[in-house]
């Protein structure tokens, strides 16, 4: 039943880490390129926290953490080897943060409106929400090839927002990271960050709005922020 604080908000989600647990597959992929120069693999818990600003500084920072630095054109080979690679196993490991389903499904039911602004690419992007069954659940997905410009930009949450007809005025932005911070403060959005995702800088110091460490506590945090605000995103 639609409550008056979520009725017409649009709720945005960044993916990697906010919605998905992908590191398993990301770093498997890297570690497969890895392996295939002859370079030792990378623990999980090490590389979980290069994840973020996409596959090439993924690669930048996995090669360079195993002991070679990468000159830019070599660069751009690895990253050609490196997608397709990760496309074979978008979903081999990955899977949506617990409670992450539950909590899209009451925001729905309380008259939400949920997209998804990420720095993944598009296509890649679909591929992962298909295989886990998540897709039917947004009304867009915008990666930063459907945008103005990527994330934190403020271009790409209000994109994501157009896209799936809502009001800027009226959104959240849930992330994991300093790029999500930005691009809700650029635009003037509502921000909740989760504690469990990608980020070197403890999510506490990008002065989010609302932190959470379990999706059972997303639809309240998105309730309270916007009823403190009449309805309207932004600081509480």
């Amino acid at each position: 039943m639609a409550d008056e604080a979520l009725r017409g908000a649009t709720i945005a989600f960044d993916l990697d880490g906010t919605l998905v647990d992908t590191a398993p597959d990301l770093i498997g992929t890297l570690n497969h390129i890895l392996r295939e120069d002859g370079l030792p693999a990378l623990p999980l818990a090490q590389a979980r926290a290069y994840i973020g600003h996409g596959a090439r500084h993924l690669l930048k920072l996995g090669f360079e953490a195993a002991g070679q630095s990468v000159h830019p054109t070599r660069l751009q080979q690895l990253f050609e080897r490196f997608i397709p690679h990760y496309r074979s196993r978008i979903a081999q490991e990955s899977r949506p943060f617990p409670g992450c389903e539950a909590a899209l499904d009451a925001l729905a039911a309380a008259g939400a409106t949920l997209c998804v602004c990420t720095n993944k690419p598009s296509d890649l992007s679909e591929a992962l929400l298909d295989a886990l069954g998540l897709t039917a659940r947004f009304a867009a997905v915008v990666g930063p090839d459907r945008a103005p410009a990527p994330k934190p930009d403020a271009a790409h949450l209000r994109a994501a927002v157009d896209a799936a007809g809502g009001d800027i005025g009226r959104t959240i932005l849930v992330g994991d990271s300093g790029t999500d911070a930005g691009a809700a403060r650029a635009a003037g959005a509502g921000l909740v960050l989760v504690d469990f995702g990608y980020t070197e800088i403890p999510v506490a110091d990008l002065s989010p709005d609302a932190v959470i460490s379990h999706y059972d506590d997303l639809p309240e945090a998105c309730r309270r922020l916007l009823g403190a605000c009449g309805g309207k995103a932004g600081r509480l």
